[in-house]
C-alpha cells in the first residue's frame, strides 16, 4: 500500500455514473414493478452501500476509508438504467474507489435481478465524473505556481560548517514540487541582527513567501521565533496551529515547537523547526493552501 502518513486529513468527495442497458420490454416491466425477483432499486441500493464499505477488503491497495456520506440514484433512460453515485469522506485519501465499487455492485445487482427476463443485458460506461479534495484540489495551487520564495536556515553550527543542512534542502524540494520559484537559499547564524537583515532584504524585494528553519526550540540560542515575531505586521496563529497539530499526530515532541507564521507587508513568513522531519511535516501541513494568503494580502478577498 502507498504510504499516506504525510497526507492531510481533509474533506474529499467523488461522483460516478454507469449504465445497465436492457430491452424495451424490460424497461416496461421495471416501470410496472413487475419483476420475478421483486424490488429492483431497493435491493440495488442496499448492495451498493454494503459494497462501498467493503472496498478495502476487495481491492488490495485500497486503504480503509471512513464513508461519511453515500448516495446512489437510478434513472430510467431510453437504453436502460442510469446509475449515479456520490460520496464524501473526511480522511487522508480519496473516496473515488468506494463510489466506483458501490456503483459497480449496484449494476451487478440490477443485472442479477433482470437476467431471468432479459438475456441481452449489458453493464457499460462506468466512469468517475468528479473527484475533489487532496492533491486533486487545485483552487490553491494556482496561487502557488510562479510565486517567489526564499529559504533562511538559522543555525550556528550549520553556518560554521560543523553540520550539514538537511531541512533547508527539504523545504527547497517541497517548494519546487509546488512550482514555486526559489529566489534565494541562505544560511545565517541564529543571531537577531543577521536574521532581521536578510528578511528585510527579501521583503523589500517583494518575495511572496519566506520560510525560516531552525531556532524554534527551547535552547538558549533559539532566537529565530522571537526575532521574527517582532518584525511581523500581523501574526497568523492558524498556520502555526496547523503545523503543530499535524506534527503532534506523528510525534509528541511537536508540542515543544515554537513555530510561527505571519505577514510583513505583502510577504508571508513561516518559521518551521530545524529538524528534517519537522520541516517536512510542517510544510506538508500547510501546502498549497497557504498560498491563498497571497490573494488576501493583495486585497483580492477570498
Amino acid at each position: 500500500m502507498i504510504d499516506i502518513t504525510e497526507k492531510k486529513t481533509s474533506l474529499r468527495s467523488a461522483a460516478a455514473e454507469g449504465f445497465v442497458f436492457c430491452a424495451p420490454e424490460t424497461l416496461k416491466r421495471i416501470r410496472e414493478n413487475n419483476l420475478p425477483k421483486g424490488d429492483l432499486f431497493g435491493v440495488a441500493k442496499a448492495s451498493a452501500l454494503l459494497a462501498s464499505k467493503k472496498t478495502s477488503d476487495l481491492i488490495p491497495h485500497c486503504h480503509l476509508v471512513p464513508i461519511d456520506f453515500f448516495e446512489i440514484s437510478f434513472e430510467l433512460v431510453d437504453e436502460g438504467v442510469k446509475i449515479l453515485a456520490s460520496a464524501k469522506s473526511i480522511g487522508k485519501t480519496g473516496i473515488e474507489m468506494e463510489v466506483l465499487t458501490g456503483l459497480s455492485v449496484a449494476a451487478l445487482t440490477i443485472y442479477d435481478l433482470l437476467k431471468p427476463i432479459d438475456k441481452q443485458l449489458e453493464i457499460s460506461s462506468i466512469r468517475l465524473l468528479e473527484k475533489k479534495g487532496g492533491k486533486s484540489e487545485t483552487q490553491f495551487s494556482k496561487f502557488a505556481e510562479g510565486s517567489k520564495a526564499a529559504i533562511l536556515v538559522c543555525s550556528d553550527s550549520t553556518f560554521a560548517g560543523k553540520r550539514e543542512d538537511g531541512s533547508g534542502k527539504i523545504i527547497e524540494s517541497i517548494l519546487k514540487e509546488s512550482n514555486v520559484i526559489v529566489h534565494e537559499y541562505t544560511i545565517v547564524p541564529d543571531e537577531p541582527e543577521e536574521i532581521c537583515k536578510k528578511i528585510g532584504e527579501w521583503v523589500e524585494a517583494g518575495i511572496d513567501l519566506i520560510v525560516s528553519t531552525g531556532g524554534t526550540g527551547l535552547g538558549p540560542r533559539d532566537n529565530t521565533t522571537d526575532t521574527i515575531r517582532n518584525l511581523l505586521d500581523q501574526e497568523i496563529p492558524g498556520i502555526a496551529e496547523a503545523m503543530r497539530s499535524f506534527g503532534q499526530d506523528r510525534t509528541p515532541y511537536a508540542m515543544l515547537s515554537r513555530s510561527l507564521a505571519g505577514r510583513i507587508k505583502k510577504t508571508l513568513v513561516v518559521c518551521v523547526p530545524g529538524s528534517s522531519n519537522g520541516a517536512r511535516e510542517s510544510l506538508k501541513a500547510i501546502f498549497p493552501a497557504i498560498f491563498h494568503a497571497k490573494k488576501m494580502m493583495r486585497g483580492e478577498g477570498h
